[in-house]
């Protein structure tokens, strides 16, 4: 599984750093940045629910 931000569509509320820490982490002005977009094993489960959660529907699965 691999995670893509949409960053048009992302508003900066930074739920996906909060929910995933270990994947993403939040730029100077509050957006998600992403080092590797590859989701290991172990982190599907939170990867899956950062998304469902997101507000702006800005993170999605590919």
């Amino acid at each position: 599984m691999r995670l893509e931000i949409d960053r048009i569509a992302c508003d900066g509320a930074g739920l996906c750093a909060e929910l995933l820490p270990e994947l993403i982490e939040l730029d100077e002005w509050g957006y998600p940045i992403m080092n590797d977009p590859q989701v290991p094993d172990e982190l599907r489960s939170p990867a899956r629910e950062a998304v469902a959660l997101c507000p702006r529907l800005a993170l999605y699965r590919r």
